[in-house]
């Protein structure tokens, strides 16, 4: 992709590696919000947005948006979309543990690159159903802000309790 920059001169951008960097990024940053709760905010809140389906909806949506389409995902170690659902149908004893739902991130974020090399970023079918006059790119783009939407809620609450995390820019691991 070629854009033109503030001056004037030719940018060119290799989105790919751009959207990996975000991902990774934006998945550090939920990672230190997971690490970081202290068991007795874990299941705190409201039903059903309690701290760690909050957390599990982020995760898992991150994951299923990340796809192709809704085809290309497959339910990790039985987290479904119960799990991380934050609407009134979801069941209210469905929780997972700070070790599992980090494992879970860890799952994705070593698929990041993976996945992303193989998108077709190029398509108009974002591929889930729901979204209509959306392109693929757009998508991707829409589950970045997605995500970090949920890292500012969760990020927040530490925040309330006086725990910070870390901003990260790019991807972290290999900065």
């Amino acid at each position: 992709m070629a854009i033109h920059g503030s001056c004037g001169n030719l940018v060119t951008m290799d989105v790919r590696t751009a959207l990996k960097s975000q991902y990774k990024g934006g998945l550090e940053m939920l990672r230190q919000c997971i690490d970081h709760c202290p068991d007795h905010l874990w299941q705190s809140g409201a039903y059903p947005r309690t701290y760690d389906r909050i957390a599990t909806h982020a995760v898992f949506f991150t994951d299923l948006y990340l796809r192709q389409n809704v085809d290309a995902h497959e339910n990790w170690q039985g987290i479904t979309p119960d799990y991380a659902n934050l609407d009134d149908d979801a069941s209210p004893d469905m929780h997972i543990d700070k070790e599992r739902l980090l494992s879970y991130l860890e799952y994705v974020y070593g698929d990041v690159d993976r996945v992303v090399d193989d998108l077709d970023l190029d398509t108009e079918d974002p591929g889930f159903f729901w979204y209509k006059n959306i392109s693929k790119m757009e998508h991707q783009l829409m589950n970045l802000r997605h995500l970090q939407g949920h890292v500012g809620q969760l990020s927040e609450l530490l925040m309330a309790h006086g725990i910070d995390i870390d901003w990260v820019a790019k991807h972290p691991r290999n900065a």
